[in-house]
């Protein structure tokens, strides 16, 4: 399988947080599959950091590619296509980080890890 991570997903998979699904572990822990993240999710996790909102991604926020290369985590770089599909994508979810993974997720035919219900707005193939 080729997932996406979501920024909550990945957080929660470097802190090995339990609100981590059980099948995203396996998933995650199965070297079969092809595991990205987001260059969005830099972005998320810093602004999120930087306000407070989300204290305990400090190293993932901080040090973001040097932590997904030890991970062995691709990164996808956010292309003008990404970008404006996440605009013209229909549907009442607004958050721009949201609008990039979705779109990511449709055009790279990646399954988005994520338990945000949300992304059902956009279609998105989702696993959790």
């Amino acid at each position: 399988m080729r997932l996406l991570l979501d920024t909550h997903t990945l957080a929660w998979w470097l802190l090995d947080h339990p609100r981590l699904s059980a099948t995203i572990r396996n998933l995650l822990k199965d070297t079969d599959n092809a595991v990205f993240v987001s260059a969005v999710s830099a972005l998320e996790a810093t602004t999120k950091f930087r306000l407070g909102k989300w204290p305990d991604v400090g190293p993932m926020a901080t040090a973001f590619e040097e932590v997904m290369r030890a991970e062995e985590l691709p990164i996808i770089p956010i292309a003008a296509r990404h970008a404006a599909r996440a605009g013209l994508m229909s549907g009442a979810h607004r958050d721009p980080f949201d609008r990039i993974l979705a779109a990511q997720a449709e055009i790279e035919d990646l399954a988005l890890a994520t338990n945000d219900p949300r992304f059902a707005d956009f279609g998105t193939k989702t696993v959790w």
